[in-house]
């Protein structure tokens, strides 16, 4: 046979990916694996799957013939845990690699291609390959005992070996029986020597690029589907399904890479082994440790080929292949779909769609069949749904049934792919699909249960604003915003009442349907769609109570039974709450599902929720978190029965929240940008007028410029400290990227830190400018050290002061809140890790802002102490930082920040979670603070025997007149450590 052009391109299609083998058992094993899986202990449970990858490297021009022609290849084969062989190895780097988890070899080949007449036709790949082995400890039980020695990775035991034959058959043309690649790779070394290995068999399918024949007129199609449609005992017939012409699309992209759901046999009534098998798979014992839930077990549809036929009586009629695989529950599902390898675990289905019926009706055949089609005995049945319901979320549902039903040694496999109500926006759009509310009247009796009439809640309807439909420039825009402000995807925590243990739940809330709309209608620039369902009356209603159905997603230790919960109900806007019945796949026993009568297609819909959503003007008087209650309707005997779940979310913040925040922070930052350069200007207004009065930069204390160095670094740390800690974190920070990508922005935010670290070195200079005079005043008169100021009893009176205060603060929140003042505080950061932190420490915190507010109070119990007479700050100075430092408490009491609980960062000017952030201390600390300027005021323009003579009544003193220990020393030396100009003329002198 003559090898042409178009032959020689048809083998670079030879290649293949991820196939499976399987060695003979002996004892000469071609490869060791390490199980001891280090990075995921819940990986140890699985058994390693065994891949083989094959590459065609090149094609020798040189060395032809009629019937032949030398080609070179690559092969790669392993056993992983987690992982595929999907990149060709280095062709000159042939050696064995093993590591916790992973084993592989590479295996260069040379040989010819021909092709044969036998088995219909077909072709073979005859070669003859060397590598490095892995080397077999002789006279051992466990050839492989270096494995278990550490460092072995890095250097293991190989041996040459260029003796390993290698042939792989093809089929002739790809058709439903003679699809499958199948070869095996042996050592042609003696059986004694160690470099034998026991034969491998290798199997696979053709890659997607490899043409695909449908057969024109195939009998086991005609005999499976006939009479076409066949009835399927699983479609539902209030189930409308799509008829249109793009349902190979639809099929394709919700089959991709994407695993389907295998439902239970609640239908069943027969013996364990006909109601607990995997369809016409042969499962393994994961899978039949399941009893018949199949829980975890999914089926993954690969290689969706589609051919239109033609048009016949208003019918396309398409024929489609694919290849549907098991997958065990342990196995990796994006790596199970992609698996070439045929097995008793894959199914080859070839079929037809008829646009009339919506049905796609199939063929499988099992493993590897023959020519005449041996093994394909099973009939698989496909649909694409157009009605939703409680009961039915599936955008894909199917069935695998036997075709012989008289002698079906299995009950019919059911399958389904869950929808997720986010792969409608934008998708699905031609197949006008829609929702049918059954549970309205039930949630309705939810709504009377939970939401009884009482004044605290009409305070509170008339008091909070909760998410509710807008008006907006079309009706679908409005019902969009809605769905974006119930939406909702955030860590919670178990109700501490009932679970000690806080466990942690991440909480997942997707608004599938609101009112008369599914979820894809809300992308629809055409409001037609939404006039057809919509009129003014249903806009009124809709103020008040509206349908909603959505899917709750648990995802934590507690509800590990149903993790998944399809909801419908009420939602009231007036309270922000919803009203729901949820159905629940239980994943029980077939046994116990068959037993349980009240089940509605196999879910549990006893189930009751209650949804309260916090108010969108949520402030420093109400939570900003969401709770969610679970209870079941069931008897506490009922096996399907569970105790009450309560969830308390972190706080959550709508849409326009998130705008506010976004808005006002650019605000605040230019806000804080002006203030900041106020205090510089403040600050260097005070180093000019120590400049010209000298003899009273001593009377200056070093504790209140400690306090506002303080105040300026500590923000400069704290955000240091936080981009270490944010490093590795993960979270969406969606709501700061508008920001972020903003250029100008990011220029005022640096501009913010320069000038932090300007004030604070300013202050430092005033700190280094009195601490130099003093020391300088105390060597000048070391016989009188005790007339030089100093603030250690300054330090001591102020510590005692805010020591008091602090736990003044203490005493008042634990009677206010009625909580223990030492209890300890749970936390969830912005990336939903929990935290536990005490109260006081948090209280702490706190109290350091007020302390900055309070920083005239070491100069007024300085003033006191020292007896001074003059002014050693500018009034300029001192009243207008004052005057700064009130700002954020006037802006906070006109407008108060909305709780921010994801980005602290969002607030450059004031933190609302400290309660000196209240409406009471938005007026208390402000006032404190000017009481103390003017107090300061009027120590600087009155001496202290004037002040005190104002303060006598007759003969009473309420204070002593003094001494004269702080009186003022002499100051002419020391004036000149500020005055160049004096230092030029003792020089001149």
């Amino acid at each position: 046979m003559k090898i042409n052009g178009n032959q020689e391109k048809m083998i670079k299609g030879l290649s293949f990916l991820n196939g499976d083998w399987y060695q003979e058992p002996g004892d000469a094993p071609i490869m060791p694996f390490d199980d001891r899986y280090s990075s995921n202990s819940s990986l140890d449970l699985r058994s390693p799957i065994k891949l083989v990858s094959f590459w065609v490297s090149d094609v020798d021009h040189a060395h032809r013939s009629k019937k032949s022609i030398w080609i070179g290849g690559v092969l790669q084969m392993g056993m992983t845990l987690e992982g595929l062989f999907l990149q060709k190895p280095d062709e000159e780097s042939h050696l064995f690699d093993v590591w916790p988890g992973h084993s592989q070899l590479s295996v260069n080949f040379q040989g010819v291609y021909t092709e044969s007449k036998k088995n219909h036709g077909e072709r073979v790949i005859c070669l003859i390959g060397s590598t490095m082995l892995p080397a077999r400890q002789p006279d051992s039980v466990d050839p492989w005992e270096w494995v278990k020695e550490s460092g072995y990775s890095n250097q293991p035991p190989l041996v040459q070996h260029d003796k390993i034959q290698l042939v792989l058959r093809y089929p002739s043309t790809f058709t439903l029986t003679s699809r499958a690649i199948i070869g095996n790779m042996r050592s042609l070394s003696p059986r004694k020597s160690l470099k034998y290995f026991n034969e491998i068999q290798i199997s696979s399918w053709q890659s997607s690029s490899a043409d695909y024949e449908f057969a024109p007129k195939n009998i086991l199609i005609s005999r499976g589907c006939d009479p076409y449609p066949f009835k399927d005992i699983w479609k539902d017939d209030d189930v409308d399904v799509y008829k249109g012409l793009d349902f190979c699309e639809i099929l394709r992209r919700y089959t991709h890479l994407v695993a389907l759901t295998i439902v239970p046999n609640w239908k069943c009534n027969g013996t364990d082994d006909y109601c607990s098998k995997l369809g016409p798979f042969m499962a393994d014992k994961e899978i039949r440790a399941t009893d018949g839930s199949f829980r975890g077990v999914k089926l993954v549809m690969q290689d969706v080929k589609c051919q239109k036929i033609s048009l016949q009586e208003k019918a396309w009629f398409t024929r489609i292949s694919s290849v549907f695989r098991a997958v065990p529950p342990s196995e990796n599902q994006f790596s199970a779909a992609q698996r070439t390898g045929l097995s008793n675990m894959t199914l080859l289905a070839e079929g037809v769609w008829n646009s009339s019926s919506g049905q796609l009706c199939m063929v499988g055949c099992l493993g590897i069949s023959d020519e005449q089609g041996n093994g394909c005995d099973t009939r698989v049945c496909v649909y694409i749904p157009r009605t939703f319901s409680i009961r039915q979320r599936s955008i894909i549902m199917g069935s695998l049934s036997s075709l012989n039903r008289s002698k079906s040694s299995y009950f019919p496999l059911s399958f389904e792919k869950l929808i997720r109500p986010a792969e409608l926006r934008n998708q699905f759009s031609t197949s006008h699909a829609y929702y049918k509310y059954s549970k309205l009247n039930l949630a309705g009796v939810v709504l009377e249960k939970y939401e009884p009439f009482n004044f605290e809640d009409v305070t509170k309807k008339s008091l909070l604003k909760y998410p509710k439909l807008e008006e907006s420039k079309t009706f679908l825009a409005g019902v969009s915003f809605l769905s974006e402000d119930l939406t909702f995807h955030i860590p919670a925590i178990s109700d501490p009442t009932t679970d000690p243990f806080l466990h942690r739940t991440e909480v997942q809330m997707e608004i599938l349907s609101l009112g008369p709309f599914l979820r894809h209608h809300w992308s629809s620039q055409d409001d037609s769609i939404g006039n057809k369902y919509f009129d003014q009356t249903t806009f009124e209603t809709s103020r008040t109570i509206l349908n909603v159905s959505a899917q709750l997603t648990l995802a934590g230790t507690e509800f590990q039974n149903f993790s998944k919960i399809f909801v419908e109900g009420l939602y009231n806007p007036l309270t922000g709450k919803m009203y729901l019945i949820g159905c629940r796949d239980v994943r029980a026993s077939w046994k116990i599902l068959f037993d349980s009568m009240d089940l509605e297609n196999g879910l549990d819909c006893l189930v009751e929720l209650v949804i309260s959503y916090p108010p969108s003007t949520a402030n420093w008087l109400v939570n900003p978190t969401a709770m969610i209650s679970i209870s079941s309707q069931r008897n506490e005997d009922d096996p399907l029965y569970f105790s009450p779940k309560k969830l308390h979310s972190v706080p959550i913040m709508y849409r326009k929240q998130r705008e506010d925040i976004l808005s006002r922070r650019v605000v605040e930052v230019i806000f804080r940008t002006l203030t900041l350069s106020l205090t510089v200007a403040l600050i260097l207004s005070q180093l000019m007028y120590m400049r010209c009065n000298v003899e009273f930069v001593p009377y200056i204390s070093l504790v209140m410029l400690g306090v506002q160095a303080f105040g300026y670094s500590l923000p400069l740390i704290i955000e240091a400290w936080a981009s270490l800690q944010s490093l590795g974190s993960k979270f969406d920070e969606s709501l700061s990227y508008d920001l972020d990508r903003s250029g100008w922005v990011s220029l005022i935010d640096f501009s913010v830190k320069v000038l932090m670290l300007v004030a604070f070195s300013l202050t430092m200079m005033l700190f280094q400018n009195v601490r130099r005079l003093r020391v300088k005043l105390l060597t000048q008169n070391s016989q009188e050290c005790h007339r030089v100021p100093r603030d250690k009893f300054v330090l001591i009176t102020f510590l005692a002061i805010h020591v008091v205060g602090y736990v003044l603060v203490l005493i008042i929140h634990s009677v206010t809140t009625g909580d223990g003042a030492l209890k300890t505080e749970r936390y969830i950061d912005s990336t939903g890790n929990f935290h536990f932190i005490r109260e006081w420490e948090t209280e702490l915190l706190q109290y350091l802002g007020l302390v900055q507010d309070f920083f005239l109070l070491p100069q007024i119990i300085g003033n006191f102490l020292w007896q001074i007479k003059g002014q050693p700050l500018r009034r300029l100075y001192y009243i207008g930082i004052t005057a700064i430092r009130l700002l954020p408490h006037l802006y906070d009491y006109v407008r108060s920040p909305l709780s921010n609980p994801y980005f602290s960062k969002e607030y450059e000017f004031v933190n609302p979670r400290s309660n000196f952030c209240s409406k009471f201390g938005d007026i208390a600390i402000p006032a404190t603070a000017v009481v103390l300027a003017t107090l300061l005021y009027v120590q600087q323009m009155y001496s202290r025997e004037k002040i005190f003579r104002f303060l006598t009544f007759g003969r009473s003193k309420l204070f002593p007149w003094g001494s004269r220990a702080y009186e003022k020393v002499p100051t002419i030396v020391i004036e000149t450590e500020l005055s160049t100009g004096v230092h030029k003329e003792q020089d001149d002198t």
